[in-house]
């Protein structure tokens, strides 16, 4: 896989690997880069391919979307994406229409994975697409969140729409807690980072 500038540099770990971690898809959402970056901190020689950070802009700004007001994690070219109302949920003008949502597309395409975990909050639940279920209860063994197959709204558009479901790779969006101090997290967290480094 040939990645230069800034796509190269969004990759952490082991960018030929088959099993992703990807953070900050919301920039509101900074848990998941926090724990990405002080994982690899103590763990140079990762087997996982780590995108500590998808949203730099959201995240530069705390806010949802990107810089063209646009959900990333709405705006996949799934079977149910719709162009909604610009709010924060907004989807883009057309499907795949924002960089963030190609490159991943481009980086799932071309290094197939067996599994995706997303890092999100402030839900405390972990949710899953695809044939995900197993390794869904053994990621809530450690953390203690329940499982939950759906969300409990529609997301046109998301992620695990379109890697879970229409692309057929398992799936799993870990809904962080986000009321909690995030060094909280680090224990658990860093116990689900170990058990996909074998998986």
């Amino acid at each position: 896989m040939e990645l230069r500038g800034k796509s190269r540099g969004k990759l952490r770990g082991n960018i030929k690997s088959d099993v992703f971690v990807i953070g900050c898809i919301h920039g509101d959402e900074p848990q998941g880069k926090f724990l990405i970056e002080q994982y690899l901190e103590i763990k140079s020689d990762t087997n996982i391919l780590f995108i500590p950070c998808l949203n730099e802009y959201g995240f530069k700004n705390n806010i949802r979307t990107n810089k063209n007001g646009v959900d990333i994690n709405r705006n996949f070219p799934t079977k149910n994406w719709v162009k909604s109302e610009k709010n924060e949920f907004y989807g883009g003008d057309s499907p795949a229409s924002e960089e963030e949502t190609r490159f991943i597309m481009d980086i799932v395409n071309k290094n197939s994975p067996r599994l995706i975990l997303t890092l999100h909050a402030p839900f405390k639940v972990v949710n899953y697409d695809g044939d995900a279920n197993d390794i869904s209860k053994k990621i809530s063994e450690i953390i203690g969140y329940p499982v939950e197959e759906s969300i409990g709204y529609p997301t046109p558009g998301s992620f695990g729409t379109w890697a879970g479901l229409e692309k057929k790779i398992p799936t799993v969006t870990l809904e962080l807690d986000e009321k909690i101090n995030v060094q909280e997290l680090i224990k658990p967290v860093f116990k689900i980072f170990a058990l996909l480094e074998n998986y």
